[in-house]
């Protein structure tokens, strides 16, 4: 059965020609029958990829590839979810699947889906060959500082601390040299820069219940770089979101941190097969559908690798089975 792939690629990501090179490879590779027609589509510094998804939708494509980094990922998932929701709205038709060409510096997603890394014909060898899956689309809603809100699409996690304080530290060439491992360069001012805040935290539409924490996770999936899992629970099909929560404050606290993390929730895990995350004094792990949180003063907050800076609030929800990837 004939069928047509768009390919959202970003140019600052790979030179035309090379992925180009990879993208025909793996046509040569497929099995008779299984080659369809590819359609190319550029995303720009204004349209990171929602507008190039929806040309690739127009021209009939059922299979749209993400060929870029987490920020190519997440424009073109959201443009996929809110085209999936509009076509159930009307006709119960399915949306067109995803496909992922990893070419950034964390490509989260495609670690937590074991795309293949580092080798766009192998990748796109995988979309070609793949059986789609379910996979939940999350959705936040940020308040920020002057009363301004928007609302963005995410796959893999969003959250404020050190992580959304590590990706504003991380300099940004030294992150074109040297991939994922500027974060790690970047960790220790983050560290320095975040302190315990006091915020609100309501869960699935309930009572909001006062936290204290410097950090907090709210993700779909749980790996990040250098295959570190954080939220051993996360599944991105599971219909659920995993919350973590990091209070640790001290050389004590963060001793606690560090044992939940790689011995309760890592090495005892693997051991002892249990199934559930475990909790500790610094350290937090919650399930929800929806969370909202509000802060007491403007904070740095991270989707998907993207900063936002002064925000006040956030409410988040999932998706369940929003999309279909390869």
């Amino acid at each position: 059965m004939s069928y047509t792939v768009g390919i959202v690629w970003n140019p600052s990501k790979v030179g035309e020609d090379e992925l180009r090179t990879a993208v025909g490879a793996a046509l040569a590779e497929a099995p008779d029958g299984a080659s369809p027609e590819v359609l190319w589509f550029e995303t720009t510094v204004d349209d990171p990829g929602q507008g190039a998804t929806a040309d690739a939708l127009d021209a009939g494509c059922t299979v749209v590839v993400a060929a870029g980094g987490d920020g190519t990922v997440r424009s073109v998932a959201g443009a996929l979810g809110a085209s999936a929701e509009a076509e159930r709205s009307a006709s119960g038709a399915p949306a067109a699947e995803l496909g992922i060409i990893p070419l950034g510096t964390g490509n989260l997603l495609a670690r937590n889906l074991d795309v293949p890394l580092g080798d766009p014909r192998a990748a796109f060898a995988r979309v070609l060959a793949g059986e789609a899956r379910p996979l939940d689309l999350g959705e936040v809603t940020i308040s920020f500082g002057d009363g301004a809100e928007e609302r963005q699409p995410f796959v893999v996690m969003v959250g404020f601390g050190i992580d959304a304080q590590m990706i504003v530290e991380t300099d940004d060439e030294l992150k074109a040299r040297a991939g994922w491992l500027a974060y790690v360069e970047s960790l220790g001012r983050a560290a320095n820069e975040t302190e315990v805040v006091d915020f609100s935290l309501a869960l699935d539409g309930g009572e909001a219940h006062p936290e204290s924490a410097h950090t907090l996770l709210v993700a779909n999936c749980g790996t990040i770089q250098g295959g570190i899992t954080l939220l051993p629970d996360a599944a991105p099909d599971d219909g659920e979101l995993d919350l973590l929560v990091l209070r640790a404050d001290g050389v004590a606290a963060w001793l606690d941190t560090m044992r939940n993390l790689v011995w309760d929730n890592g090495l005892k895990r693997l051991f002892t097969g249990a199934d559930r995350a475990e909790s500790s004094e610094s350290t937090a792990h919650l399930r929800a559908r929806g969370a909202r949180v509000e802060l007491p003063s403007p904070h740095a907050f991270e989707v998907d690798g993207d900063d936002f800076e002064g925000v006040t609030a956030f409410e988040v929800r999932i998706l369940p089975a929003a999309l279909r990837v390869r």
